[in-house]
């Protein structure tokens, strides 16, 4: 069944300090946070009214083991996934982390041209500033991975594609410079993990934030799920086309056809999701996870164990 918000459980012991689309923030005593992933998903800037039974559990499985598979690029926040102070409700979808001052930059990297990025390129033939070969199409690979940052946005706004001249204005440019190669790095390692599960990372995007004590720049929230990130099945990689995928975009083609009757450019909010739509989005995310991490998602957290 889809999780209760985390908000609407005052009985955890802990102070609620945010919620954003998926994820709910809590503060500790110890001063640490707890993020607790829900089952919402979010499409054309809106928190859809219906959930996805188990994505939470999903999205905080997968990001526990890329932070694994990154440790030796760069430290991130997660501190435990089945600590004491984590309230039993929410095991196998929150994280105890360290608190960061979060940089509000969506450190985004395309490895292939599609989604905001192909409608950009249609515009004006490239990419957040970054030129691009002409005649490329929805699914093309790119001559190299490009860094293509955006302004964080607040809850029902657009992040807004920027410069990177305006990520070093906003951040200095030692730190700016530093998220554009972590960036890259991560993305060159998980796009060879990816792919050798035969899974194509088309695009992903990561946040960052500097450690409240010590000032060390950080991997924060989630890294490299279906909810951040594009993944293709390499066999049916075909560019042109609108590519199958592990990840959200199979609710954003459902809330864009003509069977669901909604126009995203009206005032209204999207419709609920039908079962079926629910359930392929579901195994969709369920494969994502099996598929690059070669286990199996009903042995999350069996036996349970602690983060390094």
């Amino acid at each position: 069944m889809p999780s209760t918000p985390a908000t609407d459980r005052p009985d955890s012991g802990l102070t609620h300090v945010h919620s954003g689309k998926v994820r709910d923030l809590y503060a500790t005593d110890t001063g640490h946070l707890v993020m607790v992933a829900s089952d919402r998903i979010s499409a054309f800037d809106y928190v859809l009214p219906t959930e996805i039974p188990d994505k939470g559990r999903i999205l905080t499985a997968m990001s526990v083991w890329w932070f694994d598979q990154l440790a030796d690029l760069v430290d991130n926040h997660l501190i435990s996934y089945d600590d004491e102070l984590i309230p039993d409700a929410w095991r196998g979808r929150s994280m105890l982390c360290a608190k960061l001052d979060m940089i509000a930059v969506e450190a985004v990297v395309r490895g292939y041209l599609t989604g905001g990025g192909l409608l950009d390129y249609q515009a004006t033939g490239s990419v957040c500033g970054i030129a691009l070969p002409p005649g490329l199409t929805d699914g093309d690979r790119l001559p190299e991975p490009i860094f293509t940052p955006a302004a964080k946005a607040a809850v029902g706004e657009h992040d807004e594609n920027i410069s990177f001249a305006a990520v070093v204005e906003q951040a200095g440019e030692k730190t700016a410079g530093r998220l554009r190669a972590l960036s890259l790095a991560i993305y060159a390692r998980a796009r060879d993990i990816a792919a050798d599960r035969g899974i194509i990372l088309a695009d992903t995007k990561f946040e960052f934030g500097l450690h409240s004590c010590t000032g060390e720049l950080m991997l924060g929230d989630e890294v490299l799920t279906p909810d951040s990130s594009r993944f293709w099945p390499a066999e049916q990689w075909q560019p042109g086309r609108r590519q199958p995928s592990y990840d959200k975009q199979y609710v954003r083609d459902w809330l864009s056809s003509p069977e669901s009757g909604w126009d995203r450019h009206s005032d209204q909010p999207p419709p609920p999701l039908p079962e079926e739509v629910v359930a392929a989005t579901r195994q969709r995310y369920l494969d994502a996870y099996e598929r690059l991490t070669g286990l199996r998602f009903d042995e999350w957290l069996a036996p349970a164990r602690t983060a390094p």
